[in-house]
Protein backbone atom coordinates (compact mmCIF):
# COMPACT_ATOMS: atom_id res chain seq x y z
CA UNK A 1 0.00 0.00 0.00
CA UNK A 2 1.52 3.55 -0.72
CA UNK A 3 0.76 6.44 0.83
CA UNK A 4 1.10 9.90 -0.82
CA UNK A 5 2.45 12.46 1.33
CA UNK A 6 1.79 16.20 1.44
CA UNK A 7 6.09 16.76 1.30
CA UNK A 8 6.19 14.83 -2.27
CA UNK A 9 7.74 11.17 -1.07
CA UNK A 10 5.41 7.90 -0.96
CA UNK A 11 5.64 5.50 1.97
CA UNK A 12 5.02 1.57 1.49
CA UNK A 13 5.00 -1.34 3.62
CA UNK A 14 7.64 -3.82 2.33
CA UNK A 15 9.38 -6.74 3.00
CA UNK A 16 13.10 -7.60 2.54
CA UNK A 17 13.25 -9.88 -0.30
CA UNK A 18 11.14 -7.49 -2.25
CA UNK A 19 12.83 -4.04 -1.59
CA UNK A 20 16.30 -5.22 -0.48
CA UNK A 21 18.20 -3.16 -2.55
CA UNK A 22 16.33 0.09 -1.86
CA UNK A 23 16.22 -0.54 1.95
CA UNK A 24 20.27 -0.97 2.06
CA UNK A 25 21.03 1.78 0.07
CA UNK A 26 19.45 4.19 2.47
CA UNK A 27 20.81 2.25 5.37
CA UNK A 28 24.39 2.24 3.59
CA UNK A 29 24.58 5.43 3.18
CA UNK A 30 23.11 6.58 6.66
CA UNK A 31 24.75 4.04 9.43
CA UNK A 32 27.48 2.86 7.44
CA UNK A 33 28.92 5.52 5.88
CA UNK A 34 27.39 8.72 7.66
CA UNK A 35 27.60 7.50 11.33
CA UNK A 36 31.05 4.86 10.71
CA UNK A 37 29.19 1.95 11.78
CA UNK A 38 31.22 -1.01 10.63
CA UNK A 39 29.17 -2.64 7.78
CA UNK A 40 28.78 -6.28 9.29
CA UNK A 41 26.99 -5.04 12.69
CA UNK A 42 24.49 -3.25 10.21
CA UNK A 43 22.52 -6.15 8.60
CA UNK A 44 21.37 -9.23 10.64
CA UNK A 45 18.64 -11.99 10.55
CA UNK A 46 15.90 -9.29 11.55
CA UNK A 47 15.95 -7.81 7.93
CA UNK A 48 13.92 -11.23 6.52
CA UNK A 49 11.67 -11.60 9.27
CA UNK A 50 10.68 -7.63 9.91
CA UNK A 51 7.99 -5.25 8.53
CA UNK A 52 9.61 -2.89 6.44
CA UNK A 53 8.85 1.13 5.82
CA UNK A 54 10.20 2.77 3.03
CA UNK A 55 10.25 6.03 1.64
CA UNK A 56 11.10 7.23 -2.01
CA UNK A 57 11.14 10.46 -3.64
CA UNK A 58 8.45 10.73 -6.54
CA UNK A 59 10.86 9.41 -9.20
CA UNK A 60 11.15 6.36 -6.94
CA UNK A 61 14.60 7.14 -5.51
CA UNK A 62 14.79 5.78 -1.65
CA UNK A 63 14.96 8.20 0.81
CA UNK A 64 14.27 6.41 3.93
CA UNK A 65 13.23 3.35 5.43
CA UNK A 66 12.58 1.67 9.04
CA UNK A 67 11.54 -2.18 10.43
CA UNK A 68 9.28 -3.76 13.42
CA UNK A 69 10.58 -6.44 14.06
CA UNK A 70 8.05 -9.29 15.67
CA UNK A 71 8.43 -8.36 18.84
CA UNK A 72 7.96 -4.94 18.72
CA UNK A 73 11.11 -3.15 18.22
CA UNK A 74 11.19 -0.39 16.01
CA UNK A 75 14.96 0.07 14.72
CA UNK A 76 16.87 1.07 11.56
CA UNK A 77 14.95 4.15 11.33
CA UNK A 78 17.31 6.18 8.66
CA UNK A 79 16.54 9.25 6.59
CA UNK A 80 18.67 10.46 3.71
CA UNK A 81 20.80 13.72 5.34
CA UNK A 82 19.56 15.93 2.33
CA UNK A 83 15.49 14.37 3.70
CA UNK A 84 15.83 15.57 6.89
CA UNK A 85 13.21 17.97 8.35
CA UNK A 86 10.91 17.33 5.74
CA UNK A 87 8.26 14.71 7.64
CA UNK A 88 10.41 11.54 5.92
CA UNK A 89 11.44 10.36 9.88
CA UNK A 90 8.58 11.30 10.94
CA UNK A 91 6.21 9.31 8.86
CA UNK A 92 7.91 5.68 8.78
CA UNK A 93 7.46 5.85 12.99
CA UNK A 94 3.97 6.77 12.28
CA UNK A 95 3.09 3.90 10.29
CA UNK A 96 5.37 1.15 11.84
CA UNK A 97 3.07 2.16 15.40
CA UNK A 98 -0.19 1.86 12.97
CA UNK A 99 1.22 -1.59 11.55
CA UNK A 100 1.57 -2.83 15.49
CA UNK A 101 -1.26 -1.59 16.19
CA UNK A 102 -2.91 -3.32 13.54
CA UNK A 103 -1.13 -6.86 14.52
CA UNK A 104 -2.12 -6.56 18.08
CA UNK A 105 0.83 -5.39 19.46
CA UNK A 106 0.37 -3.32 22.95
CA UNK A 107 3.55 -1.61 22.73
CA UNK A 108 6.47 -0.74 20.61
CA UNK A 109 10.00 -0.12 21.82
CA UNK A 110 13.16 1.01 20.01
CA UNK A 111 16.71 1.62 20.99
CA UNK A 112 16.93 5.49 20.29
CA UNK A 113 20.08 7.60 19.54
CA UNK A 114 20.64 9.83 22.73
CA UNK A 115 20.85 12.67 20.40
CA UNK A 116 17.39 11.65 18.80
CA UNK A 117 15.27 10.55 22.15
CA UNK A 118 13.83 14.50 21.82
CA UNK A 119 12.64 13.09 17.92
CA UNK A 120 10.88 9.77 19.60
CA UNK A 121 9.69 11.70 22.74
CA UNK A 122 7.48 13.34 20.19
CA UNK A 123 5.64 10.30 19.23
CA UNK A 124 4.78 9.35 23.10
CA UNK A 125 8.02 7.52 23.72
CA UNK A 126 9.56 7.55 26.87
CA UNK A 127 13.22 6.45 28.20
CA UNK A 128 13.38 3.18 30.21
CA UNK A 129 16.39 1.73 31.92
CA UNK A 130 20.21 3.38 30.95
CA UNK A 131 22.15 4.89 28.70
CA UNK A 132 24.51 1.46 26.85
CA UNK A 133 26.95 1.89 23.81
CA UNK A 134 25.54 0.30 20.50
CA UNK A 135 27.92 0.48 17.49
CA UNK A 136 29.81 2.98 19.46
CA UNK A 137 27.25 4.92 19.84
CA UNK A 138 25.42 6.50 22.97
CA UNK A 139 21.48 4.79 23.23
CA UNK A 140 18.72 4.54 25.73
CA UNK A 141 15.96 1.82 25.26
CA UNK A 142 12.26 4.36 24.82
CA UNK A 143 8.98 2.68 25.01
CA UNK A 144 5.56 3.75 23.86
CA UNK A 145 2.33 1.54 24.86
CA UNK A 146 -0.31 1.34 22.21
Amino acid sequence: MSIESAEGFTLRIVDWAGEEEKLRAVRLAVFVVEQNIPEEQEWDEFDARSVHALAEECAGIPIGCARLLPDGHIGRVAVLSDYRGQGVGAALLARLIDVARERGDRRVLLNAQTQAMPFYARFGFAPTGSEFVEAGIPHRTMERFI
